[in-house]
């Protein structure tokens, strides 16, 4: 899966890693980095290897491995530092994605499929076709439903489709309770990220009427005084997107080795294009992301001055 891995991407990967072990393979699950923790309760969670804290083992694994699999992720470079190390890898290589541009010929087999609202629905194709519905259980159905949830912002995105919804319906055949992983993913956070996120909206917030966008950017700081951990800052760029007449919302947040940017949009605007022309980044059409190698306050700037070019498309 692709680093920092969120709930489309752990969910696929382990949806799949239970429905092979079902069929009697043997299945390691890799994610390059480590992951929130409101994921760790999911199904195998404690199964997962982070490449970054067992590279020896991890490289092993490849070296060994006759098929990998490469979930939500289109080219080898979202993987971090595993990037390169798949390259390399003489396994079989099988795409399973829903991004837009692939890199195809980094892999055997598989497809990016843009119409596909998540991984995990992908996924639940893969299991369909193969003609092993009967295998579908309360487990993986639990993993499924957290990636497709996620996704599609629990069912209110366009990407919900009505295959999603026939999709969902055999999932809760099998008897799941689709209420504890929204528990789970939506209410299990601690005191002090929702402080942050008072702070955040309060003091880091910038609303640029004339161009119908929002912006937010969150420092190094920031982040230490609320001891924010990996996924503590996920689907605070949706908050932007709450304000009337706001069209695309932006936030970049200071990290380590760099600075990441994430877009949403609403209506035609394309933030994946957007991304791909001036933040090295990409994704879907109304929810994509970026990087910056320059400061916080840079590249808060360079922002300000592209988003000028881009008045009459947010009007």
């Amino acid at each position: 899966m692709h680093q920092k891995p969120d709930g489309d991407a752990m969910g696929s990967a382990l949806g799949l890693f239970h429905f092979l072990k079902g069929l009697n393979h043997d299945v390691t699950v890799i994610s390059p980095t480590n992951w929130a923790d409101f994921l760790c309760w999911m199904p195998g969670t404690q199964e997962v290897i982070n490449f970054e804290m067992n590279k020896e083992k991890s490289l092993k694994i490849l070296n060994d491995a006759a098929v990998i699999f490469c979930l939500d992720f289109n080219i080898f470079h979202r993987t971090k530092h595993l990037a390169t190390h798949l390259a390399n890898a003489i396994a079989v290589k099988v795409l399973i994605d829903h991004h837009q541009q692939p890199d195809e010929p980094s892999f055997n087999y598989g497809i990016s499929d843009t119409k596909k609202s998540s991984t995990c629905e992908m996924i639940y194709d893969f299991i369909i076709g193969s003609g092993n519905d009967k295998s579908i259980n309360t487990t993986i159905a639990t993993c499924l439903y957290t990636g497709v949830m996620t996704d599609t912002g629990s069912f209110r995105f366009p990407s919900t489709t009505a295959s999603v919804h026939r999709m969902i319906a055999r999932l809760k055949e099998t008897g799941f309770e689709h209420d504890q992983v929204h528990n789970h993913i939506y209410d299990n956070f601690l005191e002090n990220r929702l402080r942050f996120i008072g702070f955040a909206l309060l003091n880091r917030m910038e609303v640029l009427y004339e161009y119908n966008t929002a912006l937010m950017y969150i420092t190094k700081q920031d982040l230490y005084k609320y001891d924010i951990k990996t996924g503590d800052t996920e689907g605070l760029v949706n908050y932007l997107l709450t304000i009337q007449g706001i069209k695309f919302g932006a936030i970049v947040i200071d990290r380590d080795e760099e600075r990441k940017w994430s877009f949403r949009s609403k209506g035609s605007f394309d933030v994946n294009q957007f991304a791909r022309n001036h933040f090295e980044g990409g994704g879907h059409a109304n929810a994509s992301g970026g990087r910056s190698s320059s400061s916080i306050e840079q590249t808060v700037n360079h922002f300000k001055e592209i988003i000028i070019k881009y008045k009459n498309q947010l009007q």
